[in-house]
C-alpha cells in the first residue's frame, strides 16, 4: 500500500534544473538525472567545450541542490601532502568518497564529507587501513589478512578470500582458527573439479548443492541417469566428454554453434512514375529499332516526286 500510495503521489525529479551561473567561467550550472544518477554539470551541451560534471552526495537532490552546494562539488578531487613519499588525493567516485594514497583508493567512512579531510584527517584514514590490512596471522608462512566485504567477514590468504562462518569469533580469531579455515577451503579446492576439459571450457565441478556441469560462464544441471538416479561421483569422473557435452544440449541446443553474421536484408527501391515513364519511352525507340520493314505486298506508301521521275525513266 505504501508503494502504490508513492507510486500514486510522490514527486519526481525530470528534466534539468538551471541553478545559476559559474562566477569563474561565466557557463550556466544544471542540475540533472544523468546515466548513473543525479549530477550537477557547468556549460551547456552545444558549448565547444565539453561541460563539467559532478555526482550528488548521497544526502543531495537535484530539487532542492543550491548552486553554491553544486560549486563545492567540483573542488573534488584536490590533492594534500604528500605522505611517506606518496600522494594523497581527496576525491568521489562511483562507489562514494575515497582517499587515494598512491595506487591505494580507501573509501571514507559512511557519512563523512570528503570537503571537510585535510592532512591530518586523511593520514588518520591511511593509518586505520594499514592497521585493518596488518597480517593477524600466517599459513605456511604466508601473511593472513582479514576484512568485512558484501558477502560479510572473510579472511584472505594469498589470492584466496575465506568466508569466517558465525561460528567462530571473528574479532578474536585465533591461529588455530584461521589454519583451520585455510586448509579447509585448500581442500575445497583441490576438490573442486571431478573432471575438466579447458580446451572445451567444460567442467564437472562440487558445488554446493551437489556436482554440476560448467560450460564457460554457465551452470548447467547434470540430468539423472535413464533409471532415474543420481550420477556417483565416480561416475561423473569417467564420464566421456561426448556424453558431457550432450547434456549441454540437451539443455541448451545453441551452445556450440558458431556465431553466424546475419545476412543483410535489402529493399527493393519503387520506381517513381517520372522513372516509369522514361522506361516506357526508351522501350518504344529500341521497339522501333529492332521491328523488320513490312514487304511491298502488305505496305502501303504515296508516291514521291523521286519515284514518279524514276518511273519516267
Amino acid at each position: 500500500e505504501a508503494v502504490a500510495q508513492t507510486m500514486d503521489n510522490a514527486e519526481r525529479a525530470t528534466g534539468e534544473r538551471q541553478l545559476g551561473i559559474d562566477p569563474s567561467s561565466g557557463k550556466p550550472v544544471f542540475a540533472r538525472l544523468g546515466r548513473f544518477g543525479p549530477m550537477v554539470q557547468i556549460g551547456a551541451q552545444e558549448d565547444e567545450e565539453k561541460p563539467k560534471y559532478a555526482t550528488l552526495k548521497s544526502s543531495q537532490s537535484i530539487s532542492s541542490i543550491s548552486l553554491e552546494e553544486a560549486l563545492d562539488l567540483f573542488k573534488l578531487p584536490f590533492n594534500l601532502d604528500n605522505y611517506q613519499n606518496k600522494e594523497v588525493v581527496v576525491g568521489t567516485g562511483r562507489f562514494g568518497p575515497y582517499v587515494k594514497w598512491g595506487e591505494q583508493f580507501i573509501s571514507l567512512p559512511k557519512g563523512e564529507d570528503p570537503l571537510a579531510v585535510d592532512n591530518e584527517r586523511a593520514i588518520e584514514i591511511i593509518k586505520e587501513k594499514q592497521v585493518a590490512d596488518a597480517p593477524v596471522g600466517f599459513y605456511e608462512g604466508v601473511p593472513i589478512t582479514k576484512g568485512k566485504g558484501r558477502f560479510g567477514p572473510f579472511i584472505k590468504w594469498g589470492e584466496l578470500y575465506i568466508n569466517v562462518p558465525r561460528r567462530y569469533d571473528f574479532d578474536h580469531l585465533s591461529q588455530a582458527d584461521m589454519n583451520e579455515l585455510v586448509a579447509a577451503k585448500l581442500e575445497k579446492e583441490a576438490n573442486r573439479f571431478i573432471q575438466e576439459w579447458p580446451g572445451e571450457n567444460i567442467a564437472i565441478e562440487n558445488g554446493r548443492w551437489g556436482p554440476f556441469i560448467r560450460f564457460k560462464k554457465d551452470m548447467i544441471k547434470i540430468p539423472r541417469k535413464a533409471d532415474g538416479e543420481k550420477y556417483e561421483t565416480d561416475e561423473l569422473a569417467a564420464i566421456s566428454l561426448e556424453s558431457v557435452k550432450a547434456m549441454v544440449l540437451a539443455q541448451n541446443p545453441d551452445a556450440f554453434n558458431s556465431k553466424k553474421t546475419k545476412a543483410v536484408k535489402t529493399t527493393p527501391v519503387k520506381k517513381s512514375s517520372a522513372t516509369k515513364k522514361t522506361t516506357k519511352a526508351a522501350v518504344k525507340t529500341v521497339a522501333k529499332k529492332v521491328v523488320p520493314k513490312r514487304s511491298a505486298s502488305t505496305k502501303t506508301t504515296t508516291p514521291t516526286k523521286a519515284t514518279a521521275s524514276r518511273k519516267k525513266a
